[in-house]
């Protein structure tokens, strides 16, 4: 079982994509955003074979306008190397890359200009795969799309569109059902007339159930009978309800407890779990760490070490408690860490315990600095003592010192995220 996450590392900010306006988009401008594109997925997969994430959805922004017609940039033959490169490393590492195209590629809307566009996105998604030279078993994800007033002559028309399509577009394409629309029988029947292997995601079944009293783990045997063996193992797509937020929003991170439990009990079932979740990587190297066999003190003190100022920020006794349940190092408590760890980040930040976390990082600095910056940090200190300024001007100082002074163990730090 490979878990994995979408698009973008969090907690990094040297591995952001760039993007520009069609404006802007000058074939020499899309060449330098491409390159850094591809040289930050290149870091990406890099990333992730470190941290044992074997699954990942590359953002289908990679190469902008990629598929407009009206943009002229030849990123098939200038990049021809690189994208074979990156193919080679996902390969020999045995990741499994995706794409998702966004909600505008609708394969059954009743417009021929909208289905025409949504072709050459396919494409282009295709395309990109196909000179990584992936396998079939790497997939583009694509939702059902509009009901257009009448689902039933919707979903006739996607079968129609889809046996239009090109072959190599057939072979990477999976469904996946919606929160809104089309529920898993929906999705299930088309599959069944189509032969396209379903995406199951969970968290858009418990929105958006059909009719019935079959169970989520009977729907994921029937989901996973469409996956043949050329498309490889069955995917499917876990996320969680933002506290407090509208019906279907993502959380920010996946609180483990209950993909522990969603994991014990899908755990007869050979799938790969996608997560959909605001701070990426983060959840998905929580959820494996949490799910390993081979588990190791040092996996979670690299995990303390980028977290602990975060945590020091919102609670000063919940970093004690970790401190001392990692004096232990020939245990694993990987469920106590992380359920700490998520306790201390929903305790609301205060005051105080910011400017501990804020000494706390000064200390990394406060020999190296010349004078006139030490001065600049007490006054912005005592500013924030008296309600000038936030932490966070505080913070971003301390980040432009980090620039100056560098330090590998600060740098991996998530403190600074967010900034």
């Amino acid at each position: 079982m490979k878990i994995g996450y979408a698009c973008l590392v969090a907690g990094n900010q040297e591995l952001s994509l760039k993007s520009c306006t069609m404006k802007y988009a000058t074939p020499q401008k899309l060449r330098e955003i491409t390159e850094h594109n591809l040289n930050t997925l290149e870091q990406i997969l890099e990333y992730n074979i470190r941290n044992s994430i074997y699954l990942f959805r590359i953002s289908s922004d990679i190469i902008p306008f990629a598929s407009k017609k009206e943009v002229e940039f030849s990123w098939q033959e200038l990049f021809k190397e690189k994208l074979e490169w990156i193919g080679k490393i996902a390969k020999e590492n045995q990741v499994r890359l995706s794409m998702h195209p966004g909600q505008y590629t609708v394969l059954n809307s009743p417009d021929p200009d909208v289905v025409e566009r949504a072709v050459l996105d396919l494409a282009y998604h295709t395309e990109f795969l196909d000179l990584c030279q992936m396998g079939s078993e790497c997939k583009i994800i694509l939702h059902i799309g509009g009901a257009y007033g009448d689902k039933k002559t919707a979903k006739e028309r996607f079968v129609e569109n889809y046996h239009r399509l090109p072959e190599n577009i057939k072979n990477r394409l999976v469904i996946e059902n919606d929160d809104k629309i089309y529920h898993i029988e929906d999705v299930m029947d088309i599959a069944l007339r189509t032969g396209i292997p379903v995406v199951f995601d969970v968290f858009h079944h418990e929105i958006n159930p059909p009719d019935g009293n079959r169970t989520l783990l009977e729907w994921l045997r029937l989901v996973s009978e469409t996956w043949k063996e050329k498309d490889g193992i069955p995917k499917i797509h876990y996320s969680q309800q933002l506290a407090n937020g509208k019906p279907g929003a993502h959380s920010e991170t996946i609180k483990l407890s209950f993909f522990l439990d969603f994991h014990h009990m899908i755990q007869q079932n050979h799938v790969d779990i996608m997560l959909e979740v605001k701070d990426k990587n983060l959840s998905a190297v929580k959820c494996i760490l949490a799910t390993t066999e081979q588990g190791t003190m040092k996996k979670l003190e690299e995990e303390w070490g980028r977290y602990k100022y975060n945590v020091l920020e919102h609670s000063h006794q919940i970093y004690l408690e970790i401190r001392s349940l990692l004096k232990d190092k020939s245990a694993y408590p990987v469920t106590m860490f992380y359920s700490l760890l998520e306790q201390a980040m929903s305790t609301p930040v205060i005051d105080g315990q910011q400017r501990n976390a804020l000494q706390h990082v000064w200390g990394y600095f406060k020999d190296q600095v010349t004078e006139q910056e030490k001065k600049k940090f007490v006054q912005m200190l005592e500013e924030f003592d008296r309600k000038m300024i936030d932490a966070g001007k505080v913070k971003r100082y301390l980040f432009r010192l980090l620039e100056k002074y560098p330090d590998l163990y600060l740098k991996n730090s998530y403190y600074f995220t967010g900034l």
